[in-house]
């Protein structure tokens, strides 16, 4: 169970859906789908969908057969994570992406080209996108 902080955040905590997208945005690019990940960790592919939506918290173990298969360190399931404010006391880490949003092979292919462009053409380039949304309803 990955719900808020126990106190007064409800639904899944940010690091548990910051994880999740971690490993959906890895396993998109690699080309699986959630059934790959899951035959290969031994679970259902509605499981998997848990825990990339992070409603679900993946434990250790699983944490590092997810790092194997994809051929990757642990460590980078939390690259990107920065250390917030310190409340109460202890430390928080807090996710910087936008979760809201469903990663696709076209946004990762997007977030991946775009450092690619100078300056000028990425400010363009997001010029193009915000009219776009501002235009019309999306289109799925």
């Amino acid at each position: 169970m990955a719900r808020g902080d126990g106190e007064n955040e409800p639904g899944p905590h940010p690091v548990d859906r910051y994880v999740g997208r971690k490993v959906s945005e890895k396993r998109i690019s690699l080309g699986y789908n959630q059934g790959d990940l899951a035959r290969a960790l031994g679970l259902t592919f509605q499981q998997v969908q848990k825990y990339e939506k992070g409603s679900n918290r993946i434990s250790a173990s699983k944490l590092w057969m997810i790092s194997q298969f994809f051929g990757v360190e642990v460590d980078y399931f939390f690259e990107g994570l920065e250390r917030g404010d310190v409340e109460g006391g202890s430390e928080t880490l807090t996710p910087t992406p936008n979760l809201d949003y469903p990663p696709t092979r076209l946004t990762l292919e997007m977030a991946a080209l775009t450092p690619q462009l100078s300056s000028r053409r990425q400010k363009l380039a997001l010029e193009i996108v915000r009219e776009m949304v501002q235009a019309a309803p999306p289109e799925h």
